[in-house]
């Protein structure tokens, strides 16, 4: 009998899994495609590779800003794709290594559950049955597909398909203005191809502050991508969409429509019935130690329907295991980091001013622009950026921060940091930033609080 079955090789799976593996306990997982589950195959890993040639790209194409002649810069898209897939191979065997080295038992088949015992449950995956103490969910997310009047599933793209593009599309329409949206705005309009985005909302980016969605907007429209804000989509006809605003509607005919209105936890073909776990807005309900309302039986992942971040996926896998061992751990999501790697980066990571007003939190707020730290100056010539710091009212304790600016993504986990040892105002002043980086407008941020 193993001490731990976990269904599902992404984030939270596979990283449960080699914390269990270092922790003595045995561990069978299943996987029905490949390890690195959507992130690594179909999301994360591969649109961080298309979206770094991207900028380099751009950045060859800016050379002379910098003194440097790049005169007739093309890309080779065919090649672009080869590294991407090429990343990713040697990525996903990288995680099998891990899991070999760790003694993991990794079962690629379909697994579904067979039955629920009092003290253990059964597994069944290749016609054979899996006998188990515990068992961690961690199915993941998929696209989701909403039912608009015409469309024809094969006829559409979604973050899947569009990973095997054989050439930039003259035209794409990308239905839905949220971070995966974005990133595919971000590269094809770096690739030459004339982007159009439908968005129901009257922002992009959903929960990030609004200042600096509206920021991205305005960068991205300068770049020459259509925004449709407040917009309905309500029928496809071919590569036509047709959406309503205001009680009228509009048409957009492109080469391509990309389907990115959000996604939704996997929770079929596994026999989920059978445990009897509570099932909350699709997605399996869990409390601060990853268990489900059965016992033996924890959740991690896109499957819970919450916070569909690699990374939040990835520490609930470990939450759970630390509690299957006895070691005292809880889930907090005060302090998860967001990032959209458009060029230029967002980073963001605790409230909004938004949240904040919603919460009635009273707060105080500075922001500065990134020019004020030198480096930034040198490596983004003729570019802005902005960072936005939240603290509270009485005590001065960091509440969020938001970034827009290329590094964003690589500084936002000392701000995570911040949030979750609870720092104040005059804590962050006295640490010492190495100079020169833009990692110190941070602390230049904090010190505009003494103003």
């Amino acid at each position: 009998m193993y001490d731990v079955g976990i269904i599902g090789g992404g984030p939270a799976g596979y990283v449960a899994a080699e914390r269990a593996g270092q922790k003595g306990l045995s561990v069978v997982l299943f996987d029905k495609k490949k390890l690195g589950g959507v992130c690594l195959n179909e999301g994360c890993i591969p649109t961080k590779t298309l979206l770094y040639s991207a900028k380099m790209y751009d950045h060859a194409k800016e050379g002379a800003k910098y003194g440097i002649n790049c005169s007739e810069v093309t890309f080779d898209f065919a090649k672009i794709m080869q590294r991407k897939n090429k990343v990713v191979a040697k990525l996903v065997a990288g995680i099998g290594a891990a899991m070999k080295k760790g003694n993991i038992e990794v079962v690629y088949a379909q697994a579904e559950i067979a039955e629920r015992a009092s003290d253990h449950i059964k597994i069944k995956a290749l016609d054979t049955i899996y006998e188990c103490k515990n068992i961690l969910l961690a199915t993941g997310s998929e696209a989701m597909i909403p039912p608009i009047k015409g469309l024809v599933r094969e006829e559409i793209l979604t973050n899947r398909e569009i990973l095997d593009i054989k050439s930039v599309p003259e035209s794409l329409t990308i239905i839905g203005g949220g971070v995966i949206g974005m990133e595919f705005a971000s590269f094809f309009n770096s690739m030459g191809c004339k982007v159009s985005v439908i968005e129901m909302m009257d922002h992009i980016l959903g929960p990030t502050d609004r200042e600096f969605s509206n920021l991205l907007q305005q960068d991205f429209a300068k770049r020459g991508i259509d925004f449709y804000l407040g917009c309905k989509v309500v029928e496809i006809k071919g590569k036509e969409v047709f959406f309503e605003k205001e009680g009228k509607t509009e048409s957009i005919v492109s080469s391509e429509i990309l389907m990115s209105v959000g996604r939704k936890p996997v929770t079929q073909g596994i026999n989920l019935d059978r445990l009897g776990v509570e099932v909350v807005r699709g997605g399996v309900k869990i409390d601060e130690h990853c268990r489900t309302n059965i016992p033996n039986v924890y959740a991690a992942g896109d499957i819970t329907g919450f916070s569909l971040l690699a990374h939040t996926a990835s520490r609930e896998g470990e939450v759970a295991v630390n509690h299957i061992c006895g070691i005292p751990d809880r889930m907090r999501y005060n302090a998860i980091p967001s990032v959209v790697y458009t060029n230029p980066e967002i980073a963001c990571v605790g409230l909004t001013e938004e949240e904040a007003k919603a919460k009635n939190i009273a707060y105080k707020v500075r922001t500065l622009p990134m020019a004020y730290a030198g480096r930034f100056v040198v490596e983004n010539e003729g570019k802005n950026g902005l960072v936005k710091i939240l603290v509270g009212d009485k005590y001065n304790e960091v509440l969020g921060v938001h970034m827009m600016g290329n590094a964003s993504s690589e500084m936002i986990f000392g701000a995570a940091i911040m949030i979750e040892m609870q720092m104040r105002v005059t804590d962050v002043q006295q640490i010492v930033f190495p100079h020169p980086t833009i990692s110190e407008i941070l602390k230049e941020t904090f010190f505009a609080f003494n103003e």
